[in-house]
């Protein structure tokens, strides 16, 4: 089950559907992005799609004729209407409409009656409604899912229609688990159970012959886990995006001093790049090593195009240009992201501040961590967001601490100028269970669990910055060992719990998923499980803040009335 091959198979079939001879493609705005993450343009090339057209912006009346038009696009109501807009006075000689997802027959219908000159071939869904950002990763881009900690309409709509669209794929007719305790994954999994049963000539895959579990398709809460986010990561992909941000395979350089031109915006695609796809998930010591070797190569090469006496030494200087000036793209590159990387890590001062989320996240130790929490937050030296983070840290894990230090750490970061009014929302945004869950705060009674716990404490760290597991591991490892789940996670629907575990899983995470779950879920693969893991989105955790202000803008402050001094922004701000 890889993503972005699913995504480049439909593409592949559209453009050999068209036939051979000139085309162009017409895409909306989402779907731009869904084929540069599956393509490069050069790729596109090659493939005769010599032209590119968003179907939201202004049109040229030049007439086109001998260019074929592939449509693909969202089947959403603005679509739908420029797309009759099109078909009534065509462009293009011949028009090849996909739609990324079902659309309903009376759009189909408002199409044909506008295709007056009989210009469209073929009208098709393929289902590639999603970005697939690794080969066990996809987001929906939606960055704010939630208003008043429910559904906003927009987002929950466009989630059920990502995760049908990637369940078609891959041909997938899931048992629906959900978060028991969280409305938001409880109205998801409904609303994706009740499009299966009316989509049912879609779902009629055959069910496995073996007598096999069907496929499981689980929906957690970001709420049941807020602390993955907001620590800080230690390989290369988490690294990049924590520290410089990727944005549909993009990371922004113009900001960063020395960069040269040509690298303002680099891409970062695990298809493209052969140096980036195998290090995605190597730490960040491992990746120093390799850029080391990698570089090494790259003289060796260097020196040896230098070396041109016969003929023979033109021929294969020539041949092997087009790979050298590849190879001299890659390393200036990597060795650029892991130079502001290394920059950023000392700058930041993120070893020391990495080891004390670290403890806070794993374990108790209240006053000597409230110590080092008070030290780094009045350090002029430690960044303010760096600051928010441990408060934030801190202040979940304790909440309910006889002495509880939050409004004193809180007071130190506003004198500095910080932001004190995230961490009253943040006490309000995180859920029930994980307040007793995440932290241990409710005595286990199940002996099993509980035992697993000790086991786990008396195993020992390998490393102090990635001590950490997010919650997601665990539910998987319940999952692939066949576990129970049913108390925390029922089943949608009136379908049967099977006891043996599933062979193909998706995960999805309403409020957004993290690169450290990514890694988890590629550990898992490696191991011959077959997971995918998709998100309303891929935060860091400058993005995680700035959902939990939105998530819970307007609602009521039942769990930080202690900090009501802290309520309210700085005018002027979120």
């Amino acid at each position: 089950m890889n993503v972005i091959r699913a995504v480049q198979l439909y593409l592949e079939k559209m453009i050999s559907e068209a036939g051979p001879g000139m085309k162009m493609l017409m895409m909306d705005r989402e779907t731009t992005s869904i084929v540069s993450m599956a393509f490069a343009q050069s790729e596109m090339l090659q493939k005769e799609v010599y032209l590119f057209e968003r179907i939201d912006s202004g049109r040229s009346n030049e007439r086109l004729k001998y260019l074929k038009c592939i449509v693909f696009i969202r089947p959403t109501r603005d679509n739908i209407l420029r797309l009759q807009s099109e078909l009534k006075s065509p462009k293009y000689g011949s028009y090849y409409i996909n739609f990324s997802n079902i659309i309903p027959r009376t759009d189909i219908k408002s199409l044909a009656e506008s295709d007056e000159s009989e210009s469209v071939r073929e009208v098709k869904e393929v289902y590639a409604d999603y970005l697939p950002v690794n080969p066990n990763l996809f987001s929906l881009n939606i960055p704010m899912c939630l208003q008043a900690l429910s559904w906003s309409p927009d987002a929950l709509e466009r989630s059920v229609q990502g995760i049908i669209s990637m369940l078609l794929s891959f041909k997938l007719r899931p048992a629906i688990r959900y978060k028991g305790s969280s409305s938001v994954a409880q109205t998801l999994a409904k609303k994706i159970h009740e499009t299966i049963n009316k989509e049912t000539a879609l779902f009629s895959f055959r069910p496995p012959e073996d007598g096999s579990p069907p496929p499981l398709l689980l929906i957690l809460d970001r709420r049941d886990d807020p602390i993955t986010p907001l620590l800080n990561q230690w390989t290369y992909q988490a690294m990049v995006h924590e520290l410089l941000t990727i944005n549909k395979q993009r990371v922004d350089l113009s900001g960063v001093q020395g960069v040269p031109k040509d690298l303002k915006e680099i891409v970062l695609s695990s298809e493209q790049d052969e140096f980036y796809a195998g290090n995605l998930y190597a730490n960040f010591g491992e990746i120093a090593t390799t850029i080391k070797v990698m570089m090494d190569e790259f003289q060796k090469k260097a020196h040896d195009q230098k070396k041109i006496e016969s003929i023979n030494d033109m021929k294969n200087f020539v041949e092997t240009y087009p790979q050298f000036k590849k190879m001299s793209g890659t390393v200036t590159k990597h060795l650029v992201l892991i130079s502001e990387l290394s920059l950023q890590v000392g700058k930041q001062q993120l070893f020391e501040i990495s080891e004390l989320e670290q403890e806070i996240a794993c374990r108790a130790d209240h006053s000597t961590q409230l110590q080092r929490v008070k030290k780094l937050v009045s350090d002029e030296k430690i960044n303010l967001h760096n600051a928010l983070r441990l408060i934030l840290l801190y202040s979940m894990r304790y909440e309910r601490h006889a002495n509880c230090g939050t409004s004193g750490l809180l007071k130190a970061l506003q004198d500095r100028g910080g932001r004190a009014h995230i961490v009253p929302k943040m006490l309000e945004y995180i859920s029930t269970s994980a307040r007793q869950e995440l932290f241990n705060t409710v005595k286990i009674t199940d002996a099993v669990k509980l035992t697993r716990n000790l086991i786990k404490g008396l195993k020992g760290v390998e490393n102090v910055y990635t001590q950490h597991n997010c919650v997601l591991k665990e539910v998987l490892e319940e999952v692939i060992k066949g576990r129970p789940l049913d108390a925390a996670y029922p089943i949608m629907g009136n379908e049967l719990p099977f006891r043996r575990p599933p062979q193909e899983v998706v995960v999805f995470v309403v409020g957004g998923t993290t690169y450290e779950e990514a890694l988890a879920v590629h550990r898992y693969n490696q191991e011959g499980c077959k997971v995918i893991l998709g998100g309303t989105t891929i935060h860091n955790s400058d993005s995680f803040i700035e959902e939990i202000v939105a998530a819970t803008a307007g609602i009521p402050f039942k769990h930080s009335r202690s900090l009501q001094q802290f309520h309210s922004a700085p005018h002027g701000e979120a």
